[in-house]
């Protein structure tokens, strides 16, 4: 419950700001620097670092990387038959291609499934959610920012990224203990990272923008709370004998768009607007869907 009364005061916050003189324009693009090159940083260099792997640990995480495929394959396929501009079919890759399987993801599943699944949650977003943003998602979001394929700048662009760094550091000292002060601090630093981007969002988050967005809103929403989750259904029923892992990967596919994602796509220039309304609405939305998912879950309904 705390999470979602987090959720609603950083939304309120940010709609707020941008009513007072004190906060100008470029108020988003700072948070986001902050965001991108200390929060989330600090966030991988203590969850990877502390990350067990083993075989079972390839189930969920390969869940983020077969919705991302679907979403790049559906999205660009409408630009590449002209029912989309390139921007806003990146956009929607970038926004409805991830999943929020942290922040509301963990809240969720603790209140549908109980403790037990935060472990395949955690395998979901850390090796999943995370390692694809880090790696196709930037290119992808670099391409579209550059406006064509460069592999020079490319490699510039997904160099520039900072939890990439924070990532390679993390694998490698896996083998060392962390000092309690260092992952009291980098715990601080990565708690400010949903605030921080709620915020930023809730600033960027123009209602009267869904007049010119509310078709592919409705594309994008959909795809993600409806098609992703039905498609992981179908494609991972061979482990229902596993309740909870397979109920686990279900309810993460069904997340609401990434803040993470959602904020790098506002902070290259890619439809911003309309990234904005997916985050802003989308999560909302995905309670009383993930509600419904998980009643039919349980009751055998599917």
């Amino acid at each position: 419950m705390e999470n979602f009364l987090l959720l609603g005061v950083c939304f309120g916050l940010g709609l707020f700001f941008r009513r007072l003189p004190q906060f100008p324009e470029t108020t988003p693009k700072v948070l986001n620097g902050f965001i991108l090159f200390i929060s989330l940083p600090a966030l991988v260099l203590y969850h990877v670092h502390e990350l067990k792997v083993d075989v079972t640990s390839l189930l969920p995480s390969s869940m983020p990387w077969l919705i991302f495929g679907v979403a790049v394959v559906f999205f660009l396929g409408l630009y590449k038959l002209g029912f989309l501009k390139f921007h806003t079919a990146v956009c929607l890759v970038l926004t409805a291609g991830f999943g929020n399987t942290s922040f509301v993801g963990f809240p969720l599943l603790e209140t549908y499934l109980g403790k037990g699944s935060l472990g395949y949650g955690i395998l979901a977003d850390q090796l999943g959610t995370f390692m694809v943003l880090s790696f196709p998602g930037i290119i992808l979001a670099s391409v579209a920012m550059d406006g064509n394929w460069n592999f020079k700048t490319l490699i510039k662009r997904v160099l520039g990224f900072a939890p990439i760094y924070a990532l390679f550091v993390a694998i490698i000292t896996r083998q060392f203990v962390y000092p309690e002060a260092i992952k009291l601090v980098l715990l601080r630093l990565g708690d400010t990272l949903t605030p921080l981007a709620l915020v930023s969002v809730g600033f960027m988050l123009d209602l009267r923008t869904i007049a010119g967005h509310g078709k592919v809103l409705a594309l994008g929403l959909g795809f993600k709370l409806l098609f992703a989750p039905l498609l992981v259904y179908w494609v991972y029923s061979p482990l229902k004998e596993d309740v909870l892992l397979y109920q686990t990967i279900v309810l993460e596919s069904a997340m609401a768009p990434m803040v993470t994602s959602t904020v790098i796509t506002i902070e290259k220039n890619i439809s911003p607007h309309l990234a904005s309304l997916m985050l802003g609405i989308g999560i909302p939305i995905s309670f009383g869907t993930t509600y419904v998912l998980n009643f039919l879950l349980k009751g055998n309904y599917i």
